[in-house]
């Protein structure tokens, strides 16, 4: 399920890889069983494929990762968390269509110089 623009995250990588990134990035809290969430893969991946290079997006499988959800207390999934320096600045939950999720991820694309 995991691709070359939409890595996997994991409890003991998430500080390294999601909240110490130089860039933006945007979580997809997930779960195998979970149907919403099968049908926001593929336009995860889709906005993954546009923004190549300016933000980096992950997987974090709930269930097999429990202490990252927790922390951030996701209730419902599909949940996208996006974090930009660090911290949280915006959440999405449930599977949005790809125009809406864009509009909302296109605010933390970095402006080239």
């Amino acid at each position: 399920m995991m691709s070359e623009r939409v890595l996997e995250v994991r409890d003991a990588t998430f500080e390294d890889e999601v909240l110490k990134s130089g860039r933006p990035v945007v979580v997809d809290f997930w779960a195998p069983w979970c149907a919403p969430c099968r049908v926001l893969a593929p336009v995860v991946e889709k906005l993954a494929e546009r923004h190549a290079g300016s933000i980096q997006f992950y997987k974090l499988n709930i269930d097999e990762n429990p202490s990252t959800p927790q922390r951030y207390a996701v209730k419902g999934i599909p949940t996208l968390i996006i974090f930009d320096g660090g911290r949280e600045v915006e959440r999405i939950v449930g599977a949005v269509g790809l125009d809406a999720l864009s509009r909302t991820i296109d605010k933390y694309v970095p402006v080239s110089a």
